[in-house]
């Protein structure tokens, strides 16, 4: 099936640009002018209102992307399950995970996966929940593991792996009341209020998580002082080790057992979903499914 103009179109529209279009698509600007003249002689009608910046999708361009979109899904979908019947195990899938958990994840699966699959060509892709998001909407990402909650999610298909924990993370020597020490949790339970006048480092304004620390912090009945937002859970655990700073974070990062670093329990044990997401009405071929597998088995 030959669908090269439709990918071209697609490629002009995600650019905004048929010089970087062209570029991408390792084609020169000229050949791609021609392709894209041709179709709109084809259908009688502008595809692109062309400006020096920028190049939008007129009302007949929005038309003809969503329908090559949709049929270049059609074709995945065929292929991948012929594919599957066939039994075959070679083939390609890309895989978005979020910056920080993403590595140690694709560190244990990729090796397993592998041996399952030894001519399958894997394509990792390190990017935020968002951008992934944005991806799988366009049918650009296969799967993606993601960190969110229920209203952060869009109308792409996800499966939820597990729920997450978030926990408070303070410097190892961190003069907490003795009564909250008093349990056999290996994190004992400490109201936020405890930290009301301390500095806070926290995740980015527009990370997935961030949504759920302003709720928990409205829950605590205060607006924490932010000494440091950042995009990295690495820079939150530097800046608690040097005792600038409390923070939060999910699970992941307390099974890690940080040196220096002491964490607690909020007391009414706030946490988001962990999920795999994949674009609404695609096919999970049976490699993406194993590759699922693993990545759970990991995690849990």
């Amino acid at each position: 099936m030959e669908t090269k103009q439709l990918e071209y179109m697609i490629k002009i529209a995600d650019e905004g640009s048929i010089t970087r279009a062209a570029a991408r698509l390792f084609i020169s600007q000229s050949a791609l002018s021609q392709q894209l003249q041709k179709l709109e002689a084809e259908l009688g009608a502008p595809l692109f209102r062309r400006s020096k910046s920028d190049w939008t999708p007129t009302p007949e361009g929005q038309v003809y992307l969503e329908n090559a979109r949709e049929m270049l899904r059609i074709k995945q979908k065929t292929y991948t399950l012929i594919a599957d019947m066939a039994n075959r195990r070679s083939g390609y899938l890309s895989v978005g995970m979020t910056p920080g958990r993403g590595s140690d994840m694709f560190s244990y699966v990729y090796p397993r996966f592998h041996e399952l699959y030894p001519e399958m060509t894997v394509e990792p892709r390190e990017l935020s929940v968002r951008a992934q998001q944005a991806q799988i909407r366009r049918g650009d990402l296969d799967i993606g593991f993601v960190t969110l909650t229920d209203n952060q999610k869009t109308i792409d298909e996800y499966i939820t792996l597990f729920r997450e924990e978030i926990l408070i993370a303070l410097p190892e020597r961190y003069p907490v009341n003795e009564k909250y020490l008093h349990t056999e949790d290996p994190y004992p339970t400490l109201p936020l209020t405890e930290l009301r006048y301390e500095p806070f480092i926290l995740m980015y304004k527009e990370s997935t998580i961030r949504q759920t620390l302003d709720q928990i912090f409205r829950e605590a009945g205060f607006s924490p002082t932010i000494l440091f937002e950042t995009s990295s859970n690495q820079t939150i655990l530097s800046i608690i080790r040097a005792k600038l700073a409390c923070g939060m974070l999910p699970y992941h990062y307390v099974r890690q057992k940080p040196e220096g670093i002491r964490f607690y329990r909020l007391p009414f044990r706030p946490s988001w979903n962990v999920c795999v997401s994949y674009q609404k009405g695609a096919y999970l071929s049976k490699a993406a499914k194993d590759f699922i597998r693993l990545v759970k088995e990991y995690w849990t």
